[in-house]
């Protein structure tokens, strides 16, 4: 049986190649490690206070398909079940499609109702400065611990000066305020020219208007709230008249239109497909297929 011997070796070495020490590995490919989030923390200040800079994650590219949408709706039904799921998948594909108008890295955000840290880790992976905002740090205590910095104000008087944001986001909450409209003014007055305004919220009219209380709100929504409390033995979170409001797309575009401060860059329906936009032209249609209407705004 012939024993292979290394090159150069001497007569001593008579180990087979077979049982040599392994080569040690090396580490991943440069195109590999650039893909993975290295966080490079450094503090820094500047004129709006100290922060915490890391090497940003570039969020994923926002394709309005009928697989995302699917997904997203999968994630809707388990919101009471599994919120991680369902507030992770929100946040990242909020990102995302903030980021397909505006650069997020070093961007300062003002998310208005913000609620626990699922739009906070994905906002700040993406390289932005966050700020929340909240109105009600007892219901955040029951999602989870509120995100550190939150600030407790009113949407609709916002606590900021004017022009104090890059970008000012919110996510389903102006159908819980009483004027939401009021509350996109105030959006529109912190943001600083040239920056983005982003809103969205779930139409009256909508398969899921009346949030836990739907279908039944199609009855009126006082009616679908004694109908749950009936069923369920306690009120609705959101209690039609108190916390949840009628709105309407046709509000949100008639709105839109009348600010001469703003430029409209998109007002598209939330979460369907790039191929059913097309119901936005179809006033009554728009009402119920919609679902959740998105408002894209940019500051003059």
């Amino acid at each position: 049986m012939c024993t292979c011997v290394p090159a150069g070796a001497g007569p001593s070495s008579s180990r087979p190649w077979s049982t040599l020490p392994p080569r040690p590995r090396r580490g991943p490919r440069p195109s590999t490690r650039r893909l993975q989030c290295r966080r490079e923390w450094a503090h820094a200040a500047d004129e709006r206070g100290p922060r915490l800079k890391y090497r940003a994650r570039v969020p994923a590219p926002f394709r309005p398909t009928l697989r995302r949408s699917w997904r997203l709706f999968r994630a809707f039904r388990v919101e009471q079940t599994d919120p991680d799921r369902f507030y992770g998948a929100l946040a990242a594909d909020s990102v995302s499609q903030v980021a397909h108008h505006a650069p997020l890295d070093g961007a300062w955000v003002l998310d208005v109702g913000g609620g626990p840290g699922y739009f906070a880790r994905a906002f700040r992976d993406a390289g932005a400065r966050y700020t929340p905002l909240d109105a009600d740090l007892g219901e955040l205590s029951g999602l989870g611990a509120p995100e550190p910095g939150t600030v407790l104000g009113s949407g609709m008087q916002l606590p900021f000066a004017d022009g104090s944001f890059d970008v000012t986001y919110s996510s389903n909450v102006l159908e819980h305020v009483p004027d939401p409209w009021r509350m996109a003014d105030e959006m529109v007055r912190v943001t600083r020219p040239g920056g983005l305004v982003f809103c969205s919220y779930t139409l009256w009219w909508g398969p899921w208007g009346g949030h836990e209380t739907a279908p039944w709100h199609y009855l009126g929504g006082y009616r679908a709230a004694r109908r749950y409390h009936r069923l369920h033995g306690h009120p609705p979170k959101n209690v039609f008249g108190s916390s949840l409001f009628a709105v309407t797309a046709a509000a949100g575009l008639r709105w839109a239109r009348e600010r001469a401060d703003v430029d409209v860059v998109a007002v598209v329906p939330r979460y369907l497909p790039r191929w059913a936009w097309w119901v936005l032209r179809v006033p009554l249609v728009r009402e119920v297929v919609t679902w959740n209407l998105a408002i894209v705004l940019r500051r003059r």
